[in-house]
């Protein structure tokens, strides 16, 4: 059985197509026994795991790539794998997809407390699953979260242009000169609108052509795959999660009205309230709240947006729409500080930031008066 694990292995490795690192990559103490990669579909979590093998290991003996879905791995069993490479050598395994594997939890706790020499690498583009796991990992799991390009990123990975990291305080604080400088050395507004539309997705280094059907493939997987088996869901209720997304994708951005969407969906509220969970916990949405303490999950959401702009972007191509540009921008500006700062909606302006920085999202039309009399550090992004 190994000897056909490490030819898929080899298979793998060879597919490896970028040697530049993610910005999670230094981040990461992969002295841990146990190290978790979480993060949506398409995000490059198999990368980055496959790149840090490359510069630790660089032989399957040592660390053997396989994937939860793998047929030979679930015919095996996980345990047995990792107890045969451990057995014969084996310094550390990478899990790739582990929640795809029938009671993974168990078999991941039991390997990791029988072999407490050996390094444990997983992955999972669903992390609702991998912490919501019935064996309890807390202990013995690191998690880290992986998100798709920042539009940093897509410069240097695709345009080839670096520059450096700014914090948030360092843009607060000389956005303007920044802003200068940047826009005198390339043509910014123009590679901004490109990833607006294709620029999330590590996989738009391989061409623009294709990149909208792949955006759409990956939600589907997310939908029919992940989803369904996570929440049991049958094949009937699908559809309704992909008119949910159709329904957002067309607003600018979306205010839920939960008893509309209930007539309009043909389901009852608790099922509307019960799916924008789901499309939030998987990563497909982002639920924006106002200020406030003891928010119950998605009942108490001001606002829904897509977790980047490629995803509504995608959609609204597939039916024919068109997506607001004012949206598009809102999607960008939640996407890149939600991870790191707290987000959150507010009644005069945008959206408010660690509840001291009040944000204006617009174009030319918005004006500085629009937030002049809030008493706050105040910020008009166009």
């Amino acid at each position: 059985m190994l000897g056909e694990l490490h030819a898929i292995h080899n298979s793998v490795v060879e597919t490896m197509s970028y040697t530049k690192q993610r910005y999670l990559m230094p981040e990461i103490n992969w002295d841990n026994h146990c190290v978790a990669i979480r993060g949506f579909r398409g995000v490059g979590k198999t990368t980055l795991l496959l790149q840090h093998y490359k510069e630790q290991y660089s032989s399957s003996e040592k660390c053997l790539y396989i994937s939860g879905d793998s047929i030979n791995v679930v015919a095996y069993g996980l345990y047995n794998v990792v107890r045969d490479h451990f057995k014969y050598g084996g310094k550390a395994i990478i899990i790739d997809e582990i929640h795809k594997y029938p009671n993974w939890a168990q078999e991941l706790k039991n390997s990791i407390d029988t072999y407490k020499d050996g390094k444990f690498l997983i992955s999972g583009s669903s992390s609702l699953n991998l912490t919501k796991a019935t064996y309890d990992l807390s202990r013995r799991v690191v998690y880290y979260d992986l998100a798709g390009f920042s539009f940093r990123e897509y410069l240097d990975f695709v345009h080839g242009i670096t520059f450096s990291t700014l914090t948030f305080d360092e843009i607060l604080q000389k956005h303007t000169f920044h802003a200068s400088e940047i826009s005198r050395s390339i043509p910014i507004l123009k590679y901004f609108n490109e990833y607006l539309l294709h620029g999330y997705y590590p996989f738009i280094l391989e061409g623009k052509k294709e990149y909208s059907q792949k955006v759409l493939s990956t939600i589907e997987k997310v939908l029919f795959e992940d989803i369904a088996v996570i929440f049991n869901l049958t094949q009937a209720k699908l559809p309704v999660l992909k008119k949910i997304l159709w329904l957002i994708s067309t607003a600018h951005p979306f205010i839920p009205n939960i008893t509309g969407m209930s007539r309009d969906l043909g389901i009852s509220k608790e099922y509307v309230y019960a799916y924008l969970e789901f499309l939030e916990m998987s990563g497909i949405l982002s639920m924006v709240r106002n200020e406030a303490k003891g928010a119950r999950l998605v009942r108490k959401s001001g606002k829904i947006y897509f977790d980047n702009s490629n995803l509504p972007a995608a959609i609204t191509r597939s039916i024919q729409n068109e997506t607001e540009i004012g949206s598009m921008r809102e999607t960008f500006f939640l996407n890149q500080l939600k991870n790191i700062h707290r987000v959150a909606l507010h009644s005069k302006t945008d959206f408010m930031v660690d509840g001291h920085f009040a944000f204006e999202i617009g174009g030319a039309s918005k004006k500085v008066k629009q937030i002049s009399d809030i008493e706050l550090r105040c910020h008009l992004i166009c």
